[in-house]
């Protein structure tokens, strides 16, 4: 069935503890810290555990909640280490095989990792490692990183080592948690591109993506791992810094993390996700003003934007819509007339605060415009007399190569059709987009540097050749089981 949001995916979210003798129950944090990123991934997830040096492993298909039963996390031993991962598929089918933590054992141990990205030369490694006598067994470019890193162990004196060698070979997006027998490791690619950061229990230490993690178990935010860097956690929680990579080049932070994938209660590279959709919607008032009466916001990622458009505008900021929270990933409707509405299945307008209005409607994005269309025509049946749309995204009109869904310009209804076409087709009297010029006023504290590749084709690292993201996929795809 298609995604009923036709929305944009992100790729997953990593997730890594080391316990220094403060952590009561690994599993039961590594679980609630996975459970609080499940927004970035919800095709599959896996928890992997290291038990006196041994690497222990659980994956499958599912939200964490349908993973990990009771009995499954009451089985699982208590070590001293764990990386948790919770999957998009963006490079590698959605299937159990391609599901994450990856564990492999090579001739100096054993080795875990979780990757969140997308590398742009994952088909050109893979190739040059295939004619070498290499093996593969999913078609995700994990596999491709943990083959590197593994050559690269056989050859240095330690993990770290290996880490920062590897780093060399790789292009694109990839915030990596690595789990070796002893030491823990997290590492972000010299651009930045997605986000990584560290927080402390006690002299325990944590890795998440995002910083709610960190709060879902009660952790203490430390700092972002910076792009280029490879920290190192071993012995009680001794942290070494490794930035050889770091400086190589200007960061390129996914301006879409601030905009929709991240969680409103995260900080990311100092900046507040709620506060940088606010200041989205600020500046949507001021560059595409309207005339209305309320403003309001498709949950849940339009409403801080909305709350920041209604700020600045002075316009009244209302509740538009209710969203049905108990309609999780695999809802299918039964027939044809309810999946013709699967909109009105999730969502339902709040008439009271529409009827007569002129209404400022506000999302982060267009994406091929269908969602679009059944919600402006929800407020038209509630009653509004005008609906104003108002993006705090720039129109998408190309590929990302770096994490996101967005493989092809052919879907995207702004490569195709005007701003005002796009009104017309999706049928409201005004739409506005957030200009591509404002992207670097979202972070409070100043921008060191956004990707907006996927707005204006200008990619920080060179695009992958044609097609050579699903080349070896294609083989793989009819023996794909879950």
């Amino acid at each position: 069935m298609k995604d009923i949001w036709d929305k944009l995916r992100e790729e997953c979210g990593v997730l890594g503890v080391y316990d220094a003798g403060d952590i009561e129950d690994i599993i039961s944090d590594t679980y609630y810290g996975l459970y609080a990123l499940q927004h970035r991934g919800q095709e599959s997830c896996g928890i992997a555990v290291n038990d006196g040096g041994v690497i222990l492993l659980h994956k499958d298909v599912g939200l964490v909640s349908e993973v990990f039963s009771r009995d499954v996390l009451e089985r699982l031993p208590r070590g001293k280490m764990t990386v948790g991962h919770c999957r998009y598929a963006t490079t590698g089918t959605p299937s159990s095989i391609n599901a994450q933590p990856l564990a492999v054992r090579h001739v100096k141990g054993s080795m875990a990792l979780a990757h969140n990205g997308n590398l742009t030369n994952a088909a050109q490694l893979r190739r040059e490692y295939e004619l070498q006598g290499a093996i593969f067994h999913s078609t995700s470019d994990t596999e491709v990183i943990a083959y590197a890193l593994t050559r690269e162990r056989l050859r240095t004196v330690s993990i770290q080592d290996a880490a920062v060698a590897v780093m060399g070979k790789l292009k694109g997006a990839y915030s990596l948690v690595i789990m070796s027998p002893q030491k823990l490791i997290a590492l972000r690619d010299p651009q930045g591109f997605r986000p990584l950061c560290m927080g402390r229990l006690g002299k325990s230490v944590i890795f998440a993506s995002e910083s709610c993690a960190l709060d879902a178990v009660g952790a203490t935010f430390q700092r972002d791992v910076e792009p280029g860097e490879v920290i190192v956690v071993s012995g009680d929680g001794e942290v070494e810094s490794i930035r050889t990579h770091c400086g190589e080049t200007k960061p390129s932070f996914c301006a879409f993390e601030y905009i929709y994938f991240s969680r409103p209660d995260s900080v990311i590279d100092g900046t507040s996700v709620h506060i940088a959709r606010q200041r989205a919607g600020a500046l949507l008032a001021l560059s595409h003003p309207a005339q209305a009466d309320v403003v309001v916001g498709v949950p849940d990622s339009g409403l801080d934007a909305a709350l920041g458009y209604a700020q600045q505008s002075g316009i009244p900021y209302g509740i538009g819509f209710l969203k049905n929270k108990y309609i999780g990933r695999t809802f299918i409707a039964p027939n044809q007339k309810q999946r013709e509405n699967d909109v009105r299945i999730k969502l339902n307008p709040v008439a009271a605060t529409v009827r007569d209005k002129r209404v400022v409607l506000v999302d982060d994005s267009i994406v091929r415009g269908t969602t679009s269309l059944k919600i402006v025509k929800l407020l038209r049946e509630a009653g509004a007399r005008e609906v104003h749309m108002r993006l705090s995204a720039p129109p998408f009109r190309y590929p990302c190569y770096f994490g996101t869904d967005i493989d092809s310009s052919e879907n995207l209804i702004a490569y195709k059709h005007s701003v005002e076409e796009i009104a017309d087709l999706i049928g409201v009297d005004s739409l506005g987009y957030l200009e591509v010029e404002d992207l670097p006023k979202l972070p409070e504290n100043g921008c060191k540097g956004l990707c907006d590749a996927c707005f204006t084709g200008r990619y920080p690292v060179e695009p992958p050749e044609e097609g050579s993201k699903s080349r070896f996929e294609a083989k793989f795809s009819e023996l794909a089981v879950d």
